[in-house]
């Protein structure tokens, strides 16, 4: 069973700082491209980053020159550094994954999978 566990969310003044994880686990293969979405109250949920296996990083343009995503491949971990925080970065935070997983002996089967979610609140 494919599992995404996220932590470090929480509560910060605007201007502080918060760094977000997120750990895959389960018979992964192979993981394409890991991202972070947001979800504020009564909006969309918007792409914030995303960082392919290979490639290069895209990030939304109201998060550039504050949030840097990284990942450990060994650890099938993704990471969220948040700088100079904003009341209007205040949302649930999700990770997602993408990639190849093996069920059984024979399968190897794609998976889309998302976190249960983390609460950033920007506020003083």
């Amino acid at each position: 069973q494919l599992q995404l566990v996220e932590s470090g969310g929480g509560l910060v003044q605007p201007g502080g700082s918060l760094r977000l994880s997120c750990a895959a686990s389960g018979s992964i293969i192979r993981i394409y491209d890991m991202g972070w979405y947001r979800q504020a109250p009564g909006k969309q949920r918007e792409l914030v980053a995303v960082i392919p296996s290979g490639g290069s990083t895209n990030y939304a343009d109201s998060v550039k020159g504050r949030f840097t995503i990284s990942r450990d491949n060994a650890k099938n971990t993704v990471y969220l550094q948040m700088n100079s925080l904003k009341p209007e970065d205040t949302a649930v935070y999700y990770c997602n994954a993408k990639g190849d997983y093996r069920r059984g002996a024979y399968s190897v089967l794609q998976f889309d999978s998302w976190g249960q979610g983390t609460q950033v609140t920007v506020s003083s």
